[in-house]
């Protein structure tokens, strides 16, 4: 895919010292843009590449597919939506304690 600006240059991953939550959160205000509605923040970023790990970029829109929730009343809202989303949609390996049951402890 072409993406809309380097996913790893200074507007992306910063050299790939950021990746997926913390790039998602870069494109909100924490004080201005809450209450926010899902769909818009799809419309403006959709297209951004968001790194998920060493070798797997996605578009922020393929994230957000899974997410359910509408609105977002503050960003702990957002980063517990998308977090959520993530893991539906098997872009992290991580889950909880709990989470997933057929995962064996350590």
């Amino acid at each position: 895919m072409d993406w809309p600006h380097d996913p790893d240059g200074e507007e992306g991953s910063e050299g790939m010292r950021k990746y997926d939550m913390a790039i998602i959160a870069k494109k909100v205000d924490e004080e201005e843009d809450f209450p926010l509605e899902r769909d818009d923040l799809v419309a403006e970023h959709g297209d951004d590449p968001i790194r998920i790990n060493h070798q797997t970029v996605v578009a922020l829109r393929d994230i957000f597919e899974y997410v359910d929730q509408e609105e977002f009343e503050t960003i702990t809202d957002m980063h517990k939506a998308v977090g959520n989303a993530m893991r539906e949609g098997g872009f992290w390996e991580y889950h909880p304690e709990g989470a997933n049951p057929e995962k064996k402890p350590a």
